[in-house]
């Protein structure tokens, strides 16, 4: 979540029109976040969260995740809700660009993750895999092996920060192209699980956000991207990977499905290209976000550091012992 686009007291008057039943009376901008626009809304009784997509996002994409959203919360996966307006749709038109109201999701997140934790979300990750089995839908994943090509080409080098980073990065998307598995078990993953996005109330999980990343991929990906996001440790300036958290995450997600062997052995790839994906987003980024944005942006050097830390490491077992 973060604020690139502004709105006022006007916005408001025409949100209200379009949600009449509503009665929204007060918006409030939220940092978080790197993607789209977010704002808190406020009626007499009840809290929702208005997103603004911003360019990342593509306008032919959005039915997706709205349909997602609804059909999950239909299911036993707890998160946001969209809201249909007075003409039944889930999207409309806000400062020119396309935008949503979802329901507002009781709890929040962690600074700080224990291996129960990891336990848990592992649980949920892996029952969220099995719901989407009945969904029939489909998206082609934005950020996945093929579009790292790109996003890596599009960068440009020249913070003297990022000194040999570039050849470092292309020798690693070689190496993981070449690598890559294949035919692995798939379907629609969250595809951006990162700590904010899983809310907890009284230490128990109360549910997840943010799905303008999910796609149709590799369930194991998944789990990548969450060994990545969830279960490194910062010990300054340095990010240790802490392997209770990985098992504990792992044995979470088995306790609802199996994972095989062939994604077991396609996990130390899997967990390079997730850092990687991260580490030329967060470069982009950097380089990128205009300074009037009302945004935090992360740093990418954290990556860079978990990225290394995995190709220093080969089997499955590797990630537990």
């Amino acid at each position: 979540m973060a604020v690139y686009t502004k709105i006022n007291k006007k916005d408001l008057l025409i949100i209200n029109k379009k949600f009449v039943d509503k009665k929204f009376i007060s918006f409030k901008g939220i940092k978080q976040g790197i993607e789209n626009t977010n704002y808190l809304l406020k009626s007499k009784n009840k809290k929702f969260i208005l997103t603004i997509f911003e360019k990342r996002v593509l306008k032919k994409e959005l039915p997706f995740f709205m349909k997602l959203m609804d059909q999950l919360s239909n299911s036993k996966v707890n998160c946001p809700r969209p809201l249909k307006n007075n003409k039944g749709d889930y999207l409309f038109r806000l400062k020119n660009k396309s935008a949503c109201i979802v329901t507002f999701l009781n709890g929040k997140d962690k600074k700080t993750l224990n291996p129960k934790n990891c336990y848990d979300i592992g649980k949920m990750i892996a029952e969220m895999h099995s719901s989407t089995k009945k969904i029939k839908l489909y998206r082609k994943n934005s950020m996945g092996i093929k579009n790292l090509n790109p996003l890596l080409n599009s960068i440009k080098f020249k913070s003297k920060k990022f000194t040999n980073i570039e050849k470092f990065l292309k020798i690693n998307f070689l190496e993981i192209k070449n690598k890559w598995p294949k035919k692995l078990p798939s379907g629609i993953i969250h595809g951006d699980l990162f700590i904010d996005n899983i809310f907890f109330k009284k230490n128990k999980i109360s549910g997840i956000i943010d799905f303008y990343f999910a796609a149709n991929d590799y369930f194991m990906y998944e789990i990548a991207i969450c060994i990545n996001a969830l279960c490194f440790d910062k010990k300054n300036p340095l990010f240790q990977l802490n392997k209770q958290k990985v098992k504990n995450l792992i044995k979470g997600y088995e306790s609802v499905r199996k994972i095989s062997l062939k994604e077991k052995k396609s996990l130390n790839i899997l967990c390079r290209a997730a850092a990687m994906r991260y580490f030329l987003t967060r470069l982009y980024d950097y380089t990128n976000t205009p300074k009037t944005a009302l945004i935090k942006i992360k740093d990418p050097r954290e990556y860079y550091q978990k990225l290394v830390i995995h190709n220093n490491l080969k089997t499955y077992k590797d990630y537990l012992n």
